[in-house]
């Protein structure tokens, strides 16, 4: 079986960077620092990498969960994104006297 061991890695480094994200996110509770078109791109590149290993190769490796899995928490993040701009939203219009 021909397994990408070097494109299992990048996945893995490169997943290891949202459940970070997220929590930052959660925790944070405001969506400034975030970019939505980086998080848009990343979104676009990971489900063209599934496409390819789903519609292009003669075999479906191992490695297409790992696709799914840094998909998965991408779009976690656009959504944390959202729900946090609603806070920001809801902030500047009722601010907080200090």
């Amino acid at each position: 079986m021909n397994f990408p061991i070097f494109e299992a890695i990048m996945m893995i480094c490169f997943g290891m960077a949202w459940p970070a994200a997220i929590l930052k996110s959660i925790r944070s509770k405001t969506s400034k620092g975030k970019s939505l078109p980086f998080m848009i791109i990343v979104v676009i590149g990971y489900a063209a990498g599934l496409i390819h290993k789903l519609w292009w190769q003669s075999t479906v490796d191992a490695v297409v969960w790992l696709y799914i899995i840094n998909e998965v928490m991408v779009l976690i993040d656009v959504g944390l994104y959202f729900r946090n701009l609603g806070y920001d939203r809801r902030a500047e219009r009722h601010p907080t006297s200090n």
